[in-house]
């Protein structure tokens, strides 16, 4: 299934989170080489590929989305002579590798943010986005950063403010400059030099700004408050119209998009991060010089997941240009399996049958194959400066980037030969552990190597139009239509049974569903059913 220049349309891709995924060395840290002794793991899955998150030279304020050098492997992880061998092994099993580009700012330790930050003078003082204070002393404007308080950070060297989306640490790089658009696509020339067959690009539209400064305005949609969710911070009260999703990142795109294709079978995944997030992906996938593909946060964003969400998914791509991606999750949000199925085994596999089902591409975070629950930390182990400074009660992000747990047993479950690592592991994600599930046929993880082996030899489900059709109060309905080839794809996903008229030879069956007398079938609460239908 990964053969091929557009390999990744309706294919199945699995994220790791390095820091967490398997540690080689002992030191309570995933690196490079564990990722490299689990591809097997991983091409057992049926995936075509992989998404590294970043592994880049990085103080790690941020976890690595804080880059101080592109180019260099940060010891934590290895080296690029590790990273050569895990590319060349995943190849080996037939897999891809897409790697995190995180280009819409770099660490305040970055050789150009030291430059720049020094005076307004010199080759790199225009490589930030630098402005002058307002009158009464206070930021050029109303931007907010994403971590919370103002967009804008002092520094004395220039008397000047630097603009920062999220950490004050992570400086925005200026789109503005020739030269760093320059630079930035040296460094997509690097690695792709280096074998990688893809780029998933960080926040990709906070690129280019309103070289004007002018003031957000409010959204008039935007609450605090949200049930199950993070902490959310004021950002959210704005509408993003000058600090974000600028015309001229497209342009930039067209040209990234021209160096990627230069080299056959290459692609990009944007990340899309907007309040009107479906119509932003669309915009940035819409033509053969944008992106190849793009996510929004439209299910990572959710507290709920009933059909009307992934109804709109479906409905928003109807007829439009471009190719989706989609995710139940990922390491900035709440494991899936509590947020949005309440930690019920049954509906976390009807959801996983429905993401799997989805037209487009989907993206499978590390842990969600075993049905990992949200991890609970105390406050004290917490390390995500966003979790700790806008603590709730939770664990935030790190809930979710907690220790993938290979084995029941152990001072780490299988992650570490070191009982301390580097965020504790949940004790019930023990029980979950891939080894055990692995010899289990009813468990999570053989449900997810099914559904992943289904999608893949059905050209239909992996790559056919989606059309909604009516189903039950409840109940999640569409076609997937390739040729004359017609499957259909029916979720319970409100906890309620029901029956549904249904003719068609029955693939797959989720949590109990059975068929009945012909042309019909009974779906148990979070049941599903995936039928071969005939020609229209």
């Amino acid at each position: 299934m990964a053969d091929g220049a557009e390999w990744w349309r309706g294919a199945t891709l699995y994220q790791i989170y390095p820091l967490s995924f398997k540690d080689s060395d002992g030191d309570g840290m995933g690196d490079l080489a564990g990722v490299t002794q689990k591809l097997a793991y991983i091409a057992g899955l049926g995936v075509a590929g992989i998404w590294l998150s970043p592994f880049f030279a990085s103080p790690m304020k941020d976890f690595g989305y804080d880059v101080s050098d592109y180019k260099a492997v940060d010891p934590k992880f290895g080296t690029l002579a590790d990273f050569d061998r895990l590319v060349a092994r995943a190849h080996d099993l037939g897999l891809k590798v897409i790697i995190d580009q995180v280009w819409s700012h770099t660490s305040d330790q970055h050789p150009w943010f030291m430059e720049s930050a020094a005076s307004r003078d010199g080759p790199k003082a225009d490589w930030y986005v630098w402005a002058d204070a307002s009158a009464d002393g206070t930021p050029p404007n109303n931007w907010q950063a994403s971590f919370g308080g103002p967009s804008w950070t002092w520094r004395a060297a220039r008397s000047q403010y630097y603009l920062h989306n999220f950490l004050p640490s992570q400086p925005d790089l200026n789109y503005w400059n020739a030269d760093v658009q320059a630079a930035i696509l040296d460094v997509a020339a690097f690695w792709l030099d280096r074998g990688v067959d893809g780029f998933r690009l960080d926040v990709i539209n906070y690129l280019f700004h309103d070289p004007a400064l002018t003031d957000n305005p409010p959204n008039p949609r935007a609450t605090l408050h949200v049930q199950n969710g993070p902490p959310i911070s004021p950002t959210r009260l704005q509408s993003h119209v000058h600090d974000r999703s600028q015309p001229q990142t497209l342009a930039f795109l067209a040209r990234l998009r021209a160096l990627v294709d230069a080299r056959a079978g290459r692609m990009t995944v944007g990340e899309v991060v907007d309040v009107l997030a479906l119509p932003r992906q669309i915009e940035y996938t819409a033509g053969a010089d944008r992106l190849h593909t793009a996510y929004s946060f439209h299910f990572l964003a959710a507290d709920h997941a009933g059909p009307a969400l992934f109804q709109k998914a479906i409905a928003s791509w109807a007829g439009a240009d471009g190719w989706p991606s989609w995710s139940l999750g990922n390491h900035d949000v709440s494991r899936f399996a509590t947020r949005l199925a309440g930690d019920d085994p049954a509906h976390a596999r009807v959801l996983m049958a429905a993401l799997l089902s989805l037209p487009g591409t989907i993206f499978l975070y590390q842990g969600e194959e075993l049905g990992l629950p949200q991890a609970e930390i105390p406050f004290e182990r917490l390390a995500d400066p966003f979790a700790i400074a806008q603590w709730t009660g939770g664990a935030g992000r790190d809930g979710a980037r907690t220790p993938m747990p290979w084995t029941s047993e152990g001072p780490s479950a299988g992650f570490s030969s070191s009982a301390e690592t580097w965020l504790p592991v949940d004790p019930r994600h023990r029980t979950l552990a891939a080894e055990a599930q692995a010899a289990d046929s009813a468990s999570m993880l053989a449900f997810t190597r099914r559904m992943i082996s289904l999608r893949a030899g059905e050209d239909a489900l992996r790559l056919g139009a989606a059309e909604l059709f009516e189903a039950p109060e409840g109940v999640l309905a569409f076609t997937r239509a390739l040729g004359g080839d017609r499957v259909a794809c029916v979720f319970e996903l409100e906890g309620k049974s029901v029956e549904i008229a249904l003719s068609g030879e029955p693939v797959f069956l989720v949590t109990g569903a059975e068929r009945l007398e012909a042309g019909r079938v009974r779906l148990p609460p979070h049941g599903g059913t995936i039928l071969r239908l005939g020609a229209p």
